[in-house]
Parts: structure tokens; C-alpha cells; sequence
């Protein structure tokens, strides 16, 4: 009983960045949107560092965990685009990494030869979404560094899919995949708990 109530708390904390992203839309302040962003980025890592350290890690927890993430960050780049805050070419290169792995999920799961594989958090993905946090940070606060950010972004998010393309290729021929930095343990049964988890 405890445990469930622990992952309750836990999915909780994931489902928080829903309303920060509603809260976004609604204010106008670039100060208390940067607040939003920094309170999103806490609740993602306190979750994460949550999940690891007390074992509590499941399936849902990862399809919440990403879905959460992705929901808040692509409203607050929306919003800022329809603010005149970043143009179209700016938010395509910052997406470029959610698209592309979106497009590698979706396959991965039509395909019948590649169901089984795991999708795990790798740290180039981990390092884009921290870089996609300072870009918002910097739109909102201290423009100037926004354009050296997005190329940077743009870069890092096509070694990104790279690197996600070459692990799920490297599981469905069967070879061991390079290590991925990963917060989701085995389950209980000794079988992964896997899905993108960044």
C-alpha cells in the first residue's frame, strides 16, 4: 500500500508540469513564466532522482514522465512564437529532436520486428533538454544568447537522433547497445522497464 501511494505521489509530481504549462498560456509576465520554466524543470528532476533512489521506477511512471515533459516544453515554445518571442525557424531547429524521435517511437512501434526494443533515455537527449530549458530561460529573460543556443540545440539534437537511431538499430540486430544513461531500473521480474524517459 505504501509503495502505491508512493508512486501516486510520484506520477503526481510528473502530472504537475500539465498545469504549469495551462499557467504559461495564461500569463503575460516573462518573470513569472521563467518561474514556471525553472518550477518544470524542478519537478523533472526531482521525479527522476525520486524514481532512482527509492526503486520506484514503472511503465506508467515512463510514458507519464516524457509525455509530461514534451506536453510543457512545446506549449511554452508555442506560446512564445505566437508572442513574436522566437520565429518559425528558431522553433522547428529547438523541436528538431522531439520530432525526430517521436517519428522513431511511432515506427518502432508499427513494426512488428522492432516491438520489443527498448527505448531508454541517453544522455545526448538529456543534455538537449537542458539546453531546450536555457533557450526558453534566455527567450524569456536575456535574448542575445538565444540564436548561439538554437544552433547549438539544432546541432546537438541531430547527433541526438543519430544516437537513438544507431541504439535501436544496434538491439534489433541483436548487438549489445552502447551504454544509455538511463533512469528507469529492471522491474521486479528482471524485466526492463523501458521507454524514453529524458
Amino acid at each position: 500500500m505504501h509503495r502505491r501511494a508512493s508512486l501516486v505521489l510520484l506520477n503526481t509530481l510528473s502530472l504537475t508540469r500539465l498545469p504549469l504549462a495551462a499557467v504559461f498560456i495564461a500569463v503575460s509576465d516573462l518573470r513569472l513564466r521563467a518561474l514556471l520554466v525553472v518550477l518544470a524543470a524542478a519537478t523533472d528532476f526531482l521525479d527522476g532522482w525520486i524514481a532512482r533512489h527509492r526503486g520506484l521506477a514503472t511503465r506508467l511512471g515512463a510514458l507519464i514522465d516524457p509525455v509530461a515533459d514534451r506536453a510543457f516544453m512545446v506549449t511554452a515554445f508555442i506560446v512564445c512564437l505566437l508572442d513574436g518571442l522566437i520565429g518559425p525557424v528558431e522553433l522547428t531547429l529547438l523541436l528538431l529532436r522531439d520530432i525526430g524521435t517521436a517519428i522513431g517511437f511511432i515506427v518502432a512501434r508499427l513494426r512488428p520486428d522492432m516491438r520489443a526494443i527498448e527505448l531508454k533515455a541517453r544522455m545526448l537527449g538529456k543534455l538537449v533538454t537542458a539546453l531546450q530549458l536555457a533557450v526558453l530561460l534566455c527567450v524569456l529573460l536575456y535574448p542575445p544568447l538565444v540564436r548561439p543556443l538554437v544552433a547549438l540545440v539544432a546541432l546537438l539534437s541531430l547527433a541526438s537522433v543519430v544516437d537513438y537511431t544507431r541504439a535501436v538499430w544496434r538491439q534489433r540486430r541483436g548487438l549489445p547497445p552502447s551504454r544509455p544513461s538511463s533512469r528507469l531500473p529492471h522491474g521486479p521480474a528482471g524485466a526492463p522497464v523501458g521507454s524514453v524517459r529524458e
